[in-house]
């Protein structure tokens, strides 16, 4: 099996792939939730470029003119949808503005003008024909390329310096994963415009191998997203029920210190005060918290807060705030009205940063990993 033939596979596998993807989140219980519907989308228009383009590499269409010429530029959506995605999961879509009032409008026009651009030379007897399509197409993918890549600037722009307009989202998701997807992003704008390049420099006799890295990369990336959408809106929805459900209701139990007569009363009455302030606010699902603003909340230094922290409990600062976060974690995995919530939603709204991070911290305190304690309870 050629190149050709492997990459033209990988092209049908794929489109196929996101066709099923797309079939599933419809039917979905979140289907009806805008960011849903967007990366649906999103994923829908790699899948619909992916067909077109293996249609036309397999030459099924060579025998009718207007429909081997008439190529949609699906490219053209990609980065709006991804746009449209990432203001309504970052829940500032009020306060932001809707490109696709724009995008498709023009997505329309480019379309239109392609249609005439094809009727007018169907009557035409030119052996240029091919060449002048493809350098028409080459000018229609430069376009689209600069009007994506502006769309992505600007939306890297409202994740990085616009934390202010979604500080509510910050507080369930630290967003991470976004940001892996504009590092992968860059890198296919990079093989975008290695892959113009050439196609240019050739005067317009596009060479196709220079395509084939950013389809597949672009596909990989397209899909990953998608997916990880779909765990991200779910455990936002779940930590988001859990912070509704839980209230703030008090679920630690008092530590006790061991020979308390000896030791200095104000700093028994500090240590209680640390004890109170994490407890009765829930400072401790914050996976952000620190020493310092702990220390500033009770307007004394870190230093001093950590050994009044390590005098009485006998634990670092991380530890200590750690072991809130277990008991907590505890209690949700056993309850009733949580079993059906995912592991990593529930230790991320305990107040832990990651994943490996809740599972690793949780083997350390009790000796087991959160699903081996869940079963051992239930």
């Amino acid at each position: 099996m050629s190149v050709k033939e492997i990459f033209n596979l990988f092209l049908l596998i794929s489109a196929l792939h996101g066709f099923l993807f797309c079939a599933v989140i419809l039917f979905s219980k979140n289907r009806k939730e805008k960011s849903m519907l967007f990366i649906n989308l999103l994923v829908l228009t790699i899948s619909l470029n992916n067909i077109q383009s293996w249609i036309l590499a397999k030459d099924f269409f060579i025998e009718y003119f207007f429909l081997d010429y008439v190529h949609i530029p699906w490219h053209f959506l990609i980065a709006p949808f991804f746009y449209m995605f990432l203001i309504y999961y970052l829940e500032i879509e009020k306060r932001s503005k809707n490109l696709l009032k724009i995008i498709l409008p023009v997505f329309i026009i480019i379309i239109s003008i392609r249609i005439g651009f094809v009727s007018f030379l169907s009557d035409k007897n030119t052996s240029d024909i091919a060449y002048l399509f493809e350098k028409y197409t080459s000018i229609e993918e430069i376009f689209s390329l600069i009007v994506s890549l502006i769309i992505f600037v600007y939306s890297f722009q409202i994740l990085s310096k616009k934390e202010q307009l979604f500080t509510k989202i910050l507080s369930f998701d630290n967003l991470k994963w976004i940001y892996t997807f504009f590092k992968l992003g860059l890198l296919t704008y990079i093989f975008w415009i290695i892959a113009l390049a050439i196609t240019v420099a050739l005067d317009f006799k596009e060479f196709i191998y220079s395509y084939y890295p950013l389809r597949v990369l672009t596909t990989v990336l397209i899909y990953w997203i998608g997916y990880q959408a779909i765990l991200q809106l779910r455990l936002l929805k779940e930590r988001k029920d859990l912070r509704k459900q839980l209230n703030f209701q008090h679920v630690i139990k008092e530590t006790t210190s061991k020979n308390e007569e000896e030791k200095d009363a104000d700093k028994k009455l500090l240590f209680d005060k640390i004890h109170s302030l994490i407890e009765e606010k829930k400072l401790f699902i914050e996976p952000k918290l620190n020493a310092d603003y702990l220390a500033n909340e009770l307007d004394i230094s870190s230093s001093k807060l950590s050994s009044i922290i390590k005098l009485f409990s006998d634990k670092n600062f991380n530890d200590y705030i750690n072991e809130f976060r277990i008991e907590l974690a505890k209690e949700l995995l056993i309850h009733k009205d949580y079993i059906n919530y995912t592991i990593t939603s529930i230790g991320l709204e305990s107040g832990f940063n990651s994943k490996s991070s809740f599972y690793a911290t949780f083997k350390k305190h009790t000796g087991l990993t959160p699903t081996e304690y869940q079963k051992s309870l239930i």
